[in-house]
């Protein structure tokens, strides 16, 4: 079966991308990852804030953009306002400030809500994914292309990898949640 690696790349892809999706949540700490979806207008091109400045953490609660051009300091402003990141920036002519308020107890409830349902929407791409491998043996085995006991063990194999990553997807969201709930 040389079919499993391309499946299991797959999920992991998903798994990483899970990650990536709730690194952009805030929970009340500085982290530059909360930028990571703000795309600012350079020039026309949308832009990643990371592209265009350097971004620092000088204490735990806030985060420092030094913007390389400094003509776009009001654009990358104008971006962290337009999006749902909930913090107004402070614009001092050289470099915008972002202070991260101690979460309420709501938003933390929000919060966790949220990551249950990324994590939700991860198990299903998951599921669909071990679907469609088993489509795919299925049609293998219709074609007299592998036995039948082949298509029974691909099918338990797939379903042993469709459970380690449900497990994986629900250690990072638990992990996540214990990030928001324990500051």
């Amino acid at each position: 079966m040389s079919d499993y690696p391309e499946f299991e790349n797959k999920m992991k892809k998903t798994c990483d991308a899970l990650s990536s999706q709730l690194a952009t949540i805030r929970a009340g700490r500085a982290n530059a990852g909360v930028l990571a979806q703000i795309q600012v207008d350079y020039y026309g091109v949308p832009t990643p804030i990371q592209q265009m400045a350097s971004v620092a953490t000088p204490d735990p609660r806030s985060l420092l953009i030094q913007p390389w051009d400094a003509s776009t300091l009001k654009s990358i402003e104008k971006a962290i306002l337009a999006s749902d990141l909930g913090i107004n920036p402070q614009n001092d002519g050289r470099m915008i400030r972002l202070v991260f308020p101690p979460l309420t107890e709501e938003r933390r409830r929000d919060l966790v809500k949220q990551t249950k349902k990324y994590g939700e929407e991860c198990k299903v791409a998951i599921r669909n994914i071990r679907r469609d491998a088993i489509e795919k043996f299925k049609k293998q085995q219709k074609a007299s292309e592998i036995t039948e006991d082949d298509y029974k063990i691909a099918e338990k194999d797939m379903q042993k990898l469709t459970d380690d990553y449900i497990k994986e997807i629900d250690k990072i969201t638990a992990d996540k949640e214990k990030e928001l709930t324990e500051i």
